[in-house]
């Protein structure tokens, strides 16, 4: 399995970014052929107690790379990406990954 990781940083404003990560660009990315399964993590803090230096943490799961590659190929992905460069393009990094199984861990 692969995904598509995407993190922000803390936006200015935390509810115009909500208002449109969750209603606009959310929905968009769901559409993207071959998604698994979105998760979304919104940061609290760290472990020390201080305050986290990202807002938010996507993965997009996909069966494997090649699937990844053509969703974001596809004119689904095309939208997603174009949204998320206009609302969140100095915010976000994204990168890609394979998801290691717990068999592979022993």
């Amino acid at each position: 399995m692969h995904k598509l990781v995407a993190i922000y940083k803390q936006p200015e404003d935390t509810s115009t970014f909500d208002e449109h990560y969750f209603h606009v660009h959310a929905p968009l990315a769901k559409k993207m052929p071959g998604l698994k399964k979105i998760e979304v993590t919104r940061f609290t803090g760290t472990p020390m107690g201080d305050n986290a230096p990202y807002y938010l943490q996507a993965d997009l799961y996909f069966s494997d790379r090649s699937s990844l590659d053509a969703a974001m190929g596809s004119k689904e992905g095309r939208s997603a990406a174009k949204d998320v460069m206009g609302f969140a393009g100095k915010l976000v990094t994204m990168m890609v990954g394979e998801v290691v199984t717990e068999e592979d861990l022993v």
